[in-house]
C-alpha cells in the first residue's frame, strides 16, 4: 500500500516522524507492505512546500538541521498557509503536529476539522483539539468515514490510548491512575533526593525537560488535558478541562517529601479518573502513595498509567512520555494502524 502524507507542523515532533520515515523506509515496505510519500510540509518557522510526486525527507531534514527552511527545497510549490495546504493537498493522511493550545485548541482544531471535512484521515500529537473538542471531531470523522487517531497526545510513544482501546477491548475501565507529566515527575524525584523545588526546576530547564515558562507542567495543566482525553476516549465521559480538580506541585516542600518518606510513602503528581455513581470524576493533584504501588517507583521523566478493570487485576504501562522521536513514533504507529484498516 502507498499512502500520501501531509505534515502540518515541522518542529520537534514533525521532524521526529520524518526521521522515522527515512530510517524505516525499507522496514515498513518489507514488514508492512507500506510506502509513505510525504507530499506537503507546512510550518510557521520553516515555511511550506507541496510536491505531489513526493518530497525527499532526507534533503528537507538536512536543510532544517543546517538552519535553512523547508521552502528552500527546489521544484515544489511554496508560500502556502496551513489551510491552503490542507485545501489543496492530495494527501490520504494529514499529520497535525503544531503546538498545543488548551484555551482554544487553535490552530490545530481548525487544521484537523478542515482535514476531516475534506475526507482525509488525521493523526495528531496535539492535545488541545482532542481535549477540547474530541466528540465534535470524532463525529465529523465518523460522518466522513475516515480515521482520527491521536496516540501521541498522552504518554507520547508509550501506547496508553491504543492499549485501552484495542488491547483491553471488552474490559470495563473503572479507574485510570497515572503519572502523565515527565517534568513534574523529574522535579519530585529530585526533591526525593533532597534537592529543593527551585533547584530541581532549574535543572529540569537546563536539561530541556521544562520550558522557560513551566506553568503548563508545574501547575498541572498538561496532565489535566491528558486525563480529560483518557476519560472521554476510554471511559465514554464528556469532561471539560474545567471539570477536573487540579492542583500542581508549586507548593510541595522538602518537608512534605520527608514526612511522606517517614510513612513509607512517596509524593507523586497523580492524574486520576474514576467512575463514581455512574459518572466519571477526574483529578490531578499531588498524592502520597505507598511503596507497594507500582507508580511509586516511576522516577525521572518516565510516565506511567494504571488501568483498574472489571475482568482482571490492574494493568500498568510505563514508558517515555515526551520527546520528538517518541512522539514521532506514536504518529507512525497511528499511520500504520490506519494502513492496516485500509488493506
Amino acid at each position: 500500500m502507498r499512502l500520501k502524507l501531509a505534515i502540518i507542523g515541522f518542529g520537534v515532533v514533525g521532524q521526529g516522524l520524518a526521521r522515522h520515515l527515512v530510517s524505516k523506509r525499507d522496514y515498513l515496505r518489507s514488514r508492512y507492505n507500506l510506502e509513505c510519500d510525504v507530499v506537503a510540509i507546512c510550518d510557521l518557522k520553516y515555511g511550506s512546500i507541496v510536491c505531489d510526486s513526493g518530497i525527499d525527507l532526507a534533503r528537507v531534514l538536512k536543510l532544517v538541521s543546517s538552519g535553512g527552511r523547508v521552502d528552500g527545497y527546489e521544484g515544489a510549490a511554496k508560500g502556502l498557509s496551513a489551510i491552503d495546504v490542507i485545501n489543496q493537498t492530495t494527501a490520504d493522511i494529514v499529520v497535525e503536529a503544531t503546538w498545543t493550545n488548551l484555551e482554544t485548541g487553535e490552530p490545530g482544531y481548525t487544521h484537523i476539522k478542515r482535514s476531516l471535512e475534506r475526507g482525509m484521515h488525521v493523526v495528531t500529537s496535539n492535545k488541545g483539539p482532542i481535549a477540547l473538542a474530541y466528540r465534535e471531531l470524532k463525529g465529523i470523522a465518523d460522518s466522513k468515514g475516515v480515521f482520527l487517531r491521536f496516540e501521541a497526545t498522552v504518554m507520547s510513544g508509550t501506547p496508553a490510548i491504543n492499549l485501552g482501546l484495542e488491547c483491553l477491548a471488552g474490559a470495563e475501565i473503572r479507574c485510570l491512575r497515572g503519572i502523565l507529566n515527565g517534568t513534574t515527575n523529574y522535579i519530585l524525584t529530585e526533591m526525593g533526593r533532597g534537592v529543593s523545588y527551585s533547584e530541581a526546576l532549574r535543572r529540569a530547564q537546563e536539561l530541556g525537560y521544562a520550558e522557560a515558562d513551566p506553568r503548563a507542567d508545574v501547575e498541572a495543566w498538561d496532565p489535566t488535558a491528558k486525563i480529560v482525553i483518557l476519560s472521554n476516549v476510554l471511559m465514554n465521559a464528556d469532561l471539560k478541562i474545567r471539570d477536573v480538580e487540579r492542583r500542581g506541585i508549586t507548593d510541595i516542600t522538602l518537608r512534605d517529601i520527608d514526612e511522606a518518606r517517614r510513612r513509607s510513602r512517596v509524593v507523586k503528581l497523580i492524574a486520576k479518573a474514576e467512575k463514581i455513581d455512574g459518572r466519571v470524576v477526574a483529578s490531578v493533584k499531588p498524592e502520597e502513595i505507598p511503596l507497594t504501588d507500582p507508580l511509586a517507583h516511576v522516577d525521572g521523566v518516565l510516565n506511567a498509567l494504571t488501568y483498574v478493570l472489571d475482568v482482571q487485576r490492574d494493568v500498568t504501562i510505563i514508558g517515555p512520555g515526551a520527546g520528538g522521536d517518541s512522539a514521532g513514533y506514536a504518529l507512525l504507529s497511528d499511520i500504520l494502524a490506519i494502513a492496516r484498516y485500509l488493506t
